[in-house]
């Protein structure tokens, strides 16, 4: 009698989807076991702190639009798994994510399938949905060197902003978090607008070792800046969005393939500065570089901003970037184990001058960011 498989939704709610600890052997060691069964495309993969998943999409954007059977996979998700694991300008199928999981049942040994976390076996997931893919656009996590989708060979690597997040697993300078990202690269980068120096000292440590930088600015004329100037203009862009915009144009522009101006007019990330109703912006950063971000974009517009956060993020600094911006915070709840305990938050939002109370719904009078991660997000578009 045939064995009978967890489906995928069932076996991924059994994995935690975090992890104090993590062993950066048993990927490698996963892959090693099952690499002869798999047909792995032309990967770009996607390395830094921010704007990852905007760059990413503007590239699969722009690959498709070219008629190239594309890939993005993406992470975590705001409504539905499906959202991390985009083929060809849509989520894949439930149907389709069920048959690579069962495909994947029979490859893996018990030992994998047990120990391997939710985050690797959706990356091995992903590729097998992707088999026929002529490229991939492989988004990193929380990490780089030794991140679940290093693992395959890349055609190019691309490096956006890099900034302090993840501090447990990466590092306490910026300059640890960069050496763990960059060392990713295998062979050439494409580099994003920088805002350390420290960056640019490893990357001349790391081109020593034969891994070349390439700053995305050198590879743009101006004709490209023209471009993502109307492109921008058309989509409503904020700025920050328009650097990630201009770094897929250099990655299309290395990679020897055509740039017009129709090739981003597609679909755009969810929760990415987005405009989800007239008086609401809705952004996913959780982070200080995130934060500086958007308070560029806003000033001198003040908003009411609806707010949590996850207890080893560095809230206090984030408050204190966002409070020229901010007339009030109203903390919205969020059912995890990781948010911060709201007596510190509350001290945090005190600390910065900030006046605040529970978020408890939208006043069509006032104008609202809501921001603070992919918890944040689901928790505000549920209650809406």
């Amino acid at each position: 009698m045939e064995e009978t498989r967890l489906s995928l939704l069932d076996f991924l709610e059994a994995k935690p989807l975090y992890y104090a600890k993590i062993d950066y052997t048993r990927m490698p060691r996963a892959y090693a076991s099952i690499r002869s069964e798999l047909k792995i495309p032309k990967i770009i993969h996607l390395v830094g702190t921010n704007g990852k998943g905007t760059t990413g999409r503007f590239i699969a954007n722009a690959l498709v639009a070219q008629g190239l059977n594309t890939g993005h996979y993406s992470s975590p998700h705001i409504h539905r798994f499906n959202e991390r694991i985009w083929i060809n300008g849509a989520y894949a199928e439930d149907e389709r994510l069920e048959s690579a999981h069962q495909r994947l049942q029979t490859l893996l040994s018990s030992e994998f399938l047990e120990t391997l976390s939710y985050f690797e076996y959706t990356t091995f997931l992903a590729m097998i949905v992707y088999e026929e893919c002529d490229y991939v656009v492989l988004e990193a996590g929380l990490g780089g060197e030794h991140d679940a989708t290093s693992v395959f060979d890349k055609l190019l690597s691309v490096i956006t902003p890099i900034g302090m997040d993840h501090e447990d697993f990466l590092g306490n300078t910026i300059d640890a978090i960069a050496r763990t990202k960059l060392k990713s690269v295998q062979h050439k980068a494409i580099v994003g607008k920088q805002s350390f120096d420290d960056i640019q000292q490893v990357m001349d440590e790391l081109s020593r070792d034969g891994r070349e930088f390439i700053a995305y600015e050198d590879a743009l004329d101006e004709d490209d800046m023209r471009l993502a100037e109307a492109v921008a203009q058309e989509l409503e862009l904020a700025s920050y969005l328009k650097e990630n915009l201009l770094l897929a144009i250099s990655v299309l522009k290395i990679l020897g393939l055509k740039v017009k101006k129709n090739l981003f007019n597609s679909q755009r990330l969810e929760g990415r500065m987005q405009r989800i109703k007239p008086n609401v912006w809705l952004d996913v950063g959780h982070n200080r570089l995130a934060a500086e971000a958007i308070a560029h974009c806003f000033a001198p517009k003040s908003v009411n901003l609806i707010y949590n956060s996850y207890k080893d993020k560095d809230y206090l600094s984030i408050l204190g970037v966002l409070a020229p911006i901010v007339k009030r915070v109203e903390i919205i709840t969020v059912d995890d184990e990781r948010i911060v305990e709201r007596t510190e938050l509350i001290k945090a939002i005190e600390d910065v001058g900030l006046e605040y109370d529970a978020f408890t719904g939208i006043n069509e009078d006032r104008d609202y960011l809501v921001f603070g991660s992919f918890s944040v997000a689901e928790a505000f578009t549920a209650f809406c």
